[in-house]
């Protein structure tokens, strides 16, 4: 049991035992955190990962040199984009038999709610913005699939989205890392 509460204790706040990772496993650290953030925005059941706390953590990371900063955004724009496809495709095809029940246990009904409530009011636009907003970001790409919205529009916003989720969380913690302060 104990092994399990430190593994998602680990898990929890990754952001945190970061440099102990990319020290234990050095560039492999790159895959594991694809794996992390595939998770996070590819899956409904795991919105408890780290989401923007690691991106910024990356950052500050790549600014004292642990971490290569183009390679670390590549991988991590690659795992939210796929993340967020994997999610929409899971709620195309199961989303539909799980939206309209009550007693689903595995699934909030009130995130699932808020996101479709976010939806009715940002349109496309909230496959972009859900990516700020941590618990709606993985439930958007997910009530998508179960929507009317085409794969292809839901791609491109996809795209921006994680672009600019990614760069913007990664290169703000990487310009804080560079402040001499921080960096000491």
């Amino acid at each position: 049991m104990s092994y399990i509460l430190k593994f998602f204790d680990f898990l929890l706040h990754l952001d945190v035992h970061l440099d102990t990772l990319i020290q234990t496993h050095g560039s492999w650290v790159h895959g594991i955190l694809f794996v992390i953030v595939f998770c996070e925005t590819g899956f409904v059941v795991t919105p408890f990962l780290p989401g923007d706390s690691l991106l910024f953590a990356v950052g500050t990371f790549a600014a004292r040199g642990s971490l290569d900063l183009i390679t670390a955004l590549v991988v991590l724009s690659a795992a939210a984009i796929l993340g967020d496809t994997a999610n929409y495709w899971i709620g195309h095809f199961v989303g539909p038999r799980v939206f309209h029940r009550d007693d689903v246990r595995w699934l909030n009904r009130k995130h699932l709610d808020r996101t479709h409530e976010f939806f009715e009011k940002y349109g496309a636009k909230t496959i972009i913005l859900a990516r700020f907003v941590p618990i709606v970001r993985t439930f958007a790409p997910f009530v998508a699939g179960i929507g009317a919205m085409t794969y292809g529009k839901f791609l491109l916003y996809n795209v921006v989205g994680g672009l600019l989720w990614v760069l913007s969380i990664t290169l703000a913690g990487y310009f804080f890392g560079n402040i001499p302060v921080v960096r000491r």
